[in-house]
C-alpha cells in the first residue's frame, strides 16, 4: 500500500498556503487542508487517460495544450 503523508510542519505549511492562495475558493482550500491532514492513498489514484474515458471526453490529442 503506497501513501503519501505529510509531517506536522508540512500540513501546517499546505494548510497555510491553501487559505493564501485560495481565499475565494473555500472549498477548493478545505479539501486542500484535508489532504495535507489526512495524505494521499496513491493506491486508489486513477490515469488521467481512465478518467477522461470515464467521464466521455475525448482522447487527449498530441501537442495540446496540458492546461486549458
Amino acid at each position: 500500500m503506497a501513501n503519501l503523508t505529510f509531517d506536522e510542519t508540512e500540513q501546517r505549511e499546505l494548510r497555510d498556503a491553501a487559505r493564501a492562495e485560495f481565499p475565494g475558493n473555500p472549498a477548493l482550500a478545505y479539501v486542500l487542508e484535508n489532504l495535507a491532514a489526512e495524505g494521499i492513498d496513491l493506491d486508489r489514484c486513477r490515469d488521467w487517460d481512465d478518467i477522461r474515458a470515464e467521464k466521455g471526453l475525448p482522447d487527449h490529442a498530441d501537442g495540446a495544450p496540458e492546461v486549458a
